[in-house]
């Protein structure tokens, strides 16, 4: 598992920079024109994360359920195969949600299917890791699957307004969140790092996160850096996720 851990770990860092969580453009330094400007990951973690799902607070059964759920595929194998479907020889199996129906007894999963591995689209069927996830613990409930598909910042929202059962779209446990879900047992540990263009040698002599977040504080208001509203990269940025030096 720790090799697929640390696969699963690299692939969020370029997912990540895919969705502009924590890219940054600043002190490019010289080069030349013709340079092939690529991007570049600085290997050092700035975050230890455990990824949760987050159950509508006045659903107590559902979250024991959940919780037990997560016990029993991490016990059996389950999660491992899964993971494998995406990292290793396996084979990723679309996930079909059905229509909302009140008078149907369903699952009802809030989540943003823009993350892969863990939730993306293809056509109008969804994969991923968590939406494998859903799809079993749907099947374990005796429930029919709902995803709705949402912005990243409205998932935990939705949760707390009771529209949507639970948030599964690769959520970090924090306490910001935990005002508007409960979340389950972890399922999976991660953590965040720094991609900037090949060219930028600000970070290339860092040696720790506090190397990173004293390099960070040092920029101007004309530096840019990327975020996805509500993720982990935002607040570790507006320095809500960082123990030493803050930007704020």
């Amino acid at each position: 598992m720790q090799k697929k851990e640390e696969e699963l770990k690299m692939k969020k860092f370029l997912s990540v920079f895919l969705t502009a969580a924590l890219a940054v453009s600043m002190l490019a330094g010289c080069g030349s024109k013709n340079e092939t400007v690529t991007a570049k990951v600085i290997d050092i973690d700035l975050t230890n994360e455990e990824y949760a799902f987050g159950v509508d607070k006045t659903q107590p059964e559902l979250l024991e359920k959940t919780n037990a759920f997560i016990e029993k595929i991490k016990g059996d194998g389950t999660l491992d195969k899964i993971c494998d479907k995406y990292f290793g020889s396996g084979e990723p199996e679309a996930v079909e949600s059905a229509k909302l129906d009140s008078s149907k007894d369903q699952l009802v999963v809030a989540t943003n299917a823009a993350f892969e591995p863990f939730e993306y689209t293809k056509g109008d069927s969804y994969y991923g890791i968590d939406m494998e996830i859903a799809k079993l613990l749907a099947d374990e409930l005796g429930k029919e699957l709902v995803i709705e598909n949402m912005d990243f910042d409205a998932v935990c929202l939705s949760v707390s307004q009771q529209k949507c059962d639970i948030a599964m779209a690769g959520l970090t446990i924090n306490e910001e969140r935990e005002e508007y879900v409960t979340f389950t047992d972890s399922y999976y540990s991660a953590s965040q790092r720094l991609i900037v263009p090949s060219n930028v040698t600000t970070f290339d002599d860092c040696k720790t996160a506090d190397d990173v977040a004293a390099k960070l504080a040092e920029t101007k208001s004309s530096d840019q850096i990327g975020v996805q509203q509500g993720t982990t990269g935002q607040y570790y940025v507006e320095g809500r996720d960082r123990k030493s030096t803050r930007l704020n």
